[in-house]
């Protein structure tokens, strides 16, 4: 969710969706901000399958959001009330909040790449646009719970952690980190415009509930995937291979390959968040790390002779220069969130790459989403 978006009223009718939410009437549902984006669609799916009403917001300006909102409405209909707004518009968003039991804040500008080109729109999305979500909800004068969704780049490049390189990757010096992966306890060092943003965001969240009470939490994820991801080459990178590989076209990377990442598929996320809301009476206030943890951690490398084997590819890579920022490994330890909620991946990463490689087969890829330029992508 990053560049704003003007419809017409003939578009907004042709697509099914709305100025505003439609009347909910007593109903009271659940927000799902970025509802339309690969996360907040499986969580929006989530909700509405149990049920509950949702009010999906969104700016429709990321390639593939249309399919995943036509996607909700074909299959929940009515319960779906999508509110095309941009969260840097406070007024445009107020309405999606009038009767809401819960809010998930998911939209941002999601790419490095983009926040060290244009740092001004990334803290207007991601920071701005994080203060009208808090300001919204709270002079609504409920104790509405909000759940933001952070990211593992609030650590920064973690260039202080000594790393052994070895065969295909890079681990951890340090026994506890290998074993284990990061904690919340490290500190934070916000890197680059996008890890600035996020993470003044995260913070803010944070600082609701102790200064204005309201039932807050952050997940600080690692990297999630799963269906309904159109990944490009500036986030969504696993989808991204699958498609590039699908395709028979070659990918490019930052760096050597070797850079090892916790990878999490969308339906353990969707129940780490699920599980926040239940428990948020306890766990208000509280950050966590959201990812696949050690059993889950994946070199660059191993992930794509995965790809090769899944897609019966011989896929081109080219390795280019380090990203300013890029982390050598990054594994969320995330000890903390299954000792307070009892969570845990269960979607191991081999079949989780398989399910998505699954999807992305049996799933038209519109022309919009397919043109993806031959460019060095990152974790």
């Amino acid at each position: 969710m990053t560049k704003q978006r003007s419809l017409s009223a003939e578009g907004d009718a042709a697509a099914g969706v709305l100025a505003k939410p439609a009347t909910i009437g007593k109903a009271a549902p659940v927000v799902v901000i970025g509802g339309s984006g690969f996360i907040g669609s499986n969580l929006a799916a989530s909700f509405l399958a149990d049920g509950e009403d949702v009010v999906v917001v969104d700016n429709l300006s990321r390639p593939g959001v249309d399919q995943n909102l036509a996607w909700l409405q074909e299959r929940f209909s009515a319960r779906v009330h999508p509110l095309v707004a941009d969260i840097r518009d406070r007024a445009a968003i107020e309405p999606a909040f009038a009767n809401a039991k819960a809010v998930f804040h998911l939209a941002a500008q999601t790419a490095v790449t983009t926040s060290l080109a244009d740092p001004l729109e990334d803290f207007e999305v991601n920071a701005r646009g994080t203060i009208n979500v808090l300001e919204a909800v709270r002079k609504r004068g409920r104790r509405v719970p909000v759940i933001f969704a952070s990211t593992n780049k609030v650590y920064g490049g973690l260039d202080d952690m000594a790393m052994i390189e070895i065969d295909d990757r890079y681990i951890p010096a340090d026994e506890a980190v290998r074993s284990f992966g990061v904690a919340e306890t490290r500190g934070l060092d916000f890197c680059t415009p996008y890890g600035c943003s996020k993470g003044v965001a995260d913070q803010y969240v944070l600082d609701y509930a102790k200064s204005y009470g309201l039932p807050t939490a952050v997940l600080r994820m690692s990297c999630i995937y799963g269906p309904r991801q159109f990944g490009t080459e500036d986030q969504g990178w696993v989808a991204h291979f699958l498609i590039r590989a699908l395709e028979g076209r070659p990918i490019s990377i930052y760096g050597d390959g070797k850079q090892v990442r916790d990878i999490l598929h969308v339906t353990d996320a969707v129940a780490a968040y699920r599980a926040v809301l239940d428990a948020i009476g306890s766990v208000r206030g509280n950050a966590f790390n959201l990812g696949g943890g050690p059993l889950n951690a994946v070199s660059l490398r191993l992930l794509l002779r995965e790809i090769d084997r899944i897609t019966a590819s011989d896929t081109r890579v080219t390795y280019g220069d380090w990203r300013q920022g890029d982390q050598f490994y990054f594994v969320a330890d995330t000890r903390k969130i299954q000792s307070a909620l009892g969570w845990k991946p269960r979607v191991g990463w081999r079949q989780g790459v398989r399910d998505l490689a699954r999807w992305l087969e049996t799933n038209r890829i519109t022309p919009e989403v397919r043109a993806i330029p031959e460019r060095r992508i990152t974790a």
